[in-house]
């Protein structure tokens, strides 16, 4: 299923800005690159038409966040606290996002390509046109999630955690897995290959000969 995804709209020649600290709470416009952000608990932070280019967060929680025409490139998420955020024409591009929290967001027009996205988290969570490119996401968790219009393209799914969140529409076929957590009510109109058939049959408990 090909999914039309709006990209970024960042104008040419932006200037680069470093992040500090203050009370500053809203970024536009500007490449913050090549440093780390550390020790930060911001809430409902904003960022419009910024590119983050190998940046590091440590230790970094934004709940609430706003992030509209934003692009991670070569960035490291591990364990950022995003939860509550609303993302939208976002792109996360060659970036570690291991264990991103970002449960109960709202995420719209977001493409994660080529990130190691294992443990992350979107519980509770709205996606609408995202799309996986290529992403590593085992473990990851979309328990109760709403999804619209969502690709995922050779991924690994391994022990990915979709209770709760149904998969009518979705085609996991191009994707990896031994097994994801799923209830057979909610892989109705889900698309998979033959072999991935068989391994939801042995979930149903049958004997396959």
């Amino acid at each position: 299923m090909k999914i039309k995804i709006q990209q970024p709209k960042i104008p040419e020649g932006i200037t680069s800005a470093a992040f500090h600290s203050t009370d500053e709470s809203y970024y536009e416009m500007c490449l913050i690159s090549d440093c780390s952000i550390m020790n930060e608990d911001i809430h409902r932070i904003r960022f419009e038409q910024v590119i983050f280019k190998n940046v590091t967060f440590v230790d970094v929680s934004f709940k609430g966040i706003e992030l509209t025409d934003v692009i991670f490139d070569h960035c490291d998420l591990s364990n950022t606290d995003f939860r509550d955020g609303s993302i939208h024409r976002v792109e996360f591009k060659d970036s570690k996002i291991l264990g991103l929290n970002l449960s109960d967001a709202s995420l719209g027009n977001v493409l994660f390509q080529n990130c190691n996205a294992n443990l992350i988290s979107f519980g509770y969570s709205k996606l609408k046109q995202v799309h996986f490119d290529t992403c590593s996401l085992r473990s990851a968790d979309y328990y109760e999630s709403k999804f619209s219009k969502i690709a995922f393209k050779d991924c690994d799914l391994n022990d990915a955690n979709f209770e709760q969140t149904p998969l009518k529409g979705i085609d996991l076929s191009s994707c990896t897995f031994d097994t994801i957590n799923v209830s057979m009510k909610d892989l109705a109109g889900c698309e998979v290959t033959e072999h991935q058939a068989l391994g939801f049959a042995r979930l149903l408990g049958l004997i396959i000969k």
